[in-house]
C-alpha cells in the first residue's frame, strides 16, 4: 500500500510547475481563476468570480464574472494553500488533486480487499495510481478528483459503518462522517449523485427492504441533498453567472455546430471503443475489465459503483463525449474491475494458464495497455510556448484593470495566463466592446490583424508574425 501511494504521488508530480495552458487547459482556467480572485479579493463561497465577463457561457453579459456552478470548496482550498506555503495557484491545484488521487487509491484498495482480497486490491489500486490517463485526470486544477474523493470516502464510511453496528457510537460517527463527505462531494461537484447507487447498495444489502422503515435512512438523505439544494436555489440569482448546460445531455459541439449524439452509434464508439477501451484502458486492460464485471461473485458492492457509473455516462453522453475530463466521474470503477478480473484469473489460474506463463502475460498486459495509453496522454501535457509570450507581452502592456478581448473562441486561458479579466471571444462589435469598457484586442489571426490595421479602425501597439494587440478606439 505504501509502495503504490508513493507511485501514485511521483507519477503526479510530473510537471507540476508547468504553465496552465495544457490539455483542457480552458475549463482548469476557469477554475483557478475562481482561486486566484480569492487570493485577491478575499474568500467569498457565495460569490465566486472568474476571468470570463462575455455572454459566452450563459447567454447573458456577465459583467461581475460571476462564475455559479458547484460551491467553490475546492477553490477556496486553493487559495488557503497558496496563503499558507506561497506556491503558484496551479500547483497549489495539482497538489490538492493529488492529495484526492491518494484518498481515492486508498478507499480502493480498503473496498476492494475487504470484498475481493488482497491481488485484486493491489492491482485495482495500482491501476488508478499508474496508468496515464488516471494520472493526467486526477493531477488536474478542476473539482472532480476531489468531488470523486469526497464521494468515495463517503462509500468507505457508509461500509465501514454498516460493519460496525454493535458499537453505537463509531457507527454513528462512521455514519455522519458518510453523510457529510457525500453532502460535501454534491456541492463541490454536483454530477458525483450517481455515487448514491452504491450508498444505497450498501443500505439495502445491510438492512435488506426494511431499510425503508428505518429513520436514519431519510436522515441521512436530507443531510446529504439539503446543502445542494440550498445552493441550487443561491445560484439563481445570478442567472448570467450560470452555464448552459443542457447539450451536456445530448450533444456534442462540432465546428460551432450542436450535433445530436443521445443513444446514436457515434456515442457507444466514442465512450467505450475509444475513449474507455482504447484510451483509459490501452487496449489490453479490457479483457480484464469485461472478465471482473462478468465473473460470478458473492458480494457487489463494485458492481453498484459500476452501476453509477454507468448510469452517469447514459445521462451525460454529449459531456462525455465533449469533454475527456468527464471520464473522471467513472475513474474508480475501471480501476477496480480490472483488479477483479485479474485477481479472478489468478484464483481460477488452472483454467487457463499455468502460473509461470499466466504471471508474465499479465505483466505484459498492464505494459502494453500502458504504453498505448501514454501514446496518447503524454501529449495532453504539452502547452503552446506562444501562448505563455502571448501573455508576457499583455501583462507587460497592460494595466492589471484593463478588460481584454481575444479572438480564441471561448477559450479563457490567454485571460488567465495574462492575468487579465475580459472576454475569450468577440461577441459584439469591437467598438461596442469598447463602450463597454474593453480596452484592448489581441488576435493570432494575420488576416482579422491585416483588416482592421487596413481599416485603421484601431490602433495596433504591439504586432509581430504570431500575433497582434490593438488598443480600442
Amino acid at each position: 500500500m505504501v509502495l503504490i501511494v508513493v507511485l501514485t504521488v511521483v507519477m503526479r508530480l510530473y510537471k507540476i510547475n508547468s504553465p496552465l495552458a495544457d490539455f483542457h487547459s480552458w475549463r482548469q482556467a476557469d477554475t483557478a481563476s475562481v482561486a486566484r480572485n480569492f487570493a485577491t479579493d478575499g474568500i467569498d463561497l457565495l460569490k465566486p468570480r472568474y476571468d470570463d465577463l462575455s455572454n459566452i457561457q450563459s447567454g447573458m453579459v456577465n459583467p461581475q464574472g460571476y462564475r455559479m456552478v458547484e460551491l467553490p470548496l475546492y477553490n477556496a482550498g486553493i487559495t488557503l494553500l497558496n496563503r499558507a506555503n506561497a506556491c503558484s495557484i496551479e500547483i497549489c491545484g495539482r497538489v490538492l488533486s493529488i492529495f484526492a488521487s491518494v484518498i481515492i487509491v486508498l478507499v480502493i484498495f480498503y473496498l476492494l480487499l475487504k470484498e475481493h482480497g488482497l491481488m485484486a486490491a493491489f492491482l485495482g489500486s495500482l491501476t488508478f495510481a499508474v496508468s496515464p490517463f488516471f494520472v493526467f485526470f486526477t493531477r488536474v486544477v478542476l473539482p472532480d478528483p476531489t468531488a470523486v474523493a469526497l464521494a468515495m470516502s463517503s462509500v468507505f464510511f457508509l461500509y465501514l459503518f454498516t460493519n460496525t453496528q454493535n458499537n453505537k457510537l463509531r457507527s454513528r460517527l462512521f455514519y455522519a462522517a458518510s453523510a457529510i463527505c457525500f453532502s460535501l462531494a454534491l456541492l463541490v461537484k454536483p454530477t458525483t449523485i450517481f455515487y448514491a447507487v452504491p450508498l444505497a447498495y450498501l443500505f439495502i444489502r445491510t438492512y435488506t427492504w426494511s431499510v425503508l422503515t428505518k429513520p436514519f435512512t431519510y436522515l441521512f438523505w436530507a443531510v446529504v441533498f439539503t446543502p445542494l439544494v440550498l445552493w441550487r436555489q443561491h445560484i439563481l440569482q445570478f442567472p448570467e453567472g450560470i452555464p448552459a448546460s443542457n447539450w451536456l445531455l445530448t450533444s456534442v459541439n462540432t465546428d460551432g455546430h450542436l450535433q445530436n449524439i443521445f443513444f446514436k452509434p457515434s456515442f457507444f464508439r466514442w465512450i467505450f471503443f475509444e475513449r474507455i477501451n482504447n484510451l483509459i484502458l490501452g487496449g489490453f486492460l479490457a479483457p480484464f475489465f469485461l472478465l471482473g464485471v462478468l465473473a460470478k461473485q458473492k458480494r457487489y458492492l463494485t458492481h453498484s459503483i459500476l452501476l453509477g457509473s454507468l448510469v452517469f455516462l447514459f445521462t451525460f453522453q454529449g459531456g462525455n463525449v465533449q469533454h475527456e475530463y468527464y471520464q473522471i466521474m467513472i475513474l474508480p470503477a475501471l480501476a477496480m474491475f480490472v483488479g477483479v478480473g485479474v485477481s479472478y484469473i489468478h484464483n481460477h489460474s488452472k483454467q487457463f494458464l499455468s502460473s509461470t506463463i499466466l504471471v508474465p502475460v499479465i505483466v505484459g498486459c498492464f505494459v502494453f495497455s500502458f504504453f498505448i495509453s501514454y501514446f496518447t496522454v503524454r501529449t495532453y501535457y504539452n502547452y503552446s510556448g506562444e501562448l505563455v509570450q502571448i501573455s508576457q507581452v499583455l501583462r507587460d502592456l497592460t494595466q492589471k484593470d484593463d478588460l481584454i478581448v481575444t479572438d480564441t473562441l471561448g477559450d479563457t486561458t490567454l485571460l488567465y495566463l495574462s492575468e487579465r479579466r475580459g472576454s475569450p471571444a468577440v461577441y459584439k462589435d469591437l467598438v461596442e466592446l469598447k463602450k463597454d469598457g474593453y480596452k484592448y484586442f489581441v488576435t493570432q489571426k494575420i488576416d482579422v490583424a491585416n483588416a482592421i490595421i487596413a481599416s485603421k479602425a484601431h490602433v495596433p501597439i504591439f504586432k509581430s508574425d504570431k500575433f497582434t494587440v490593438f488598443e480600442l478606439k
